[in-house]
């Protein structure tokens, strides 16, 4: 199974804001047809679309927050029918090389919304922390790519 992370463009927006979250998700993640809106508002804003061959069956966005200096991944989703195969840890897992690959960076944050356990559980298990922030009413996780007590 390859997984990969292309740009959002005329060709498959489309198919891309086609893709949906189980209904019982709705609340926890904004629609991709918002999030592409988002992205040409605020253009430090980067859409994927997550395919796997030239199937698309998940959208992710990624940013860099300007006022903290730091890096983070905005949006995850998975279509309701690929969740549960991997896609999602695969698509994580690239998006996480690419931002560690960056100058002087030494971590990525993300958000989630309170009883997201299935998103918290697979965060937790690609070493993201909670680190006791709220913001807009959610809990703030953090991955750290060097030990925190010995930064560079």
């Amino acid at each position: 199974m390859t997984v990969e992370l292309r740009p959002v463009t005329k060709a498959n927006f489309e198919e891309i804001t086609s893709l949906e979250v189980s209904q019982d998700q709705h609340h926890h993640v904004a629609s991709n047809l918002y999030s592409i809106a988002e992205s040409k508002v605020f253009p430090e804003c980067i859409p994927l679309g997550i395919y796997v061959g030239d199937r698309p069956v998940g959208f992710l966005m990624y940013a860099f927050n300007l006022q903290d200096e730091s890096y983070w991944l905005c949006r995850l989703m998975i279509d309701r029918y690929y969740q549960g195969k991997g896609y999602g840890r695969k698509a994580l897992k690239i998006i996480i090389d690419e931002v560690r690959k960056r100058p002087s960076c030494d971590h990525i944050k993300l958000s989630i919304s309170p009883g997201n356990s299935a998103a918290e559980s697979l965060y937790r298990s690609l070493s993201f922390e909670k680190t006791g922030e709220i913001i807009e009413g959610e809990e703030v996780m953090c991955l750290y790519f060097t030990d925190k007590s010995n930064p560079k």
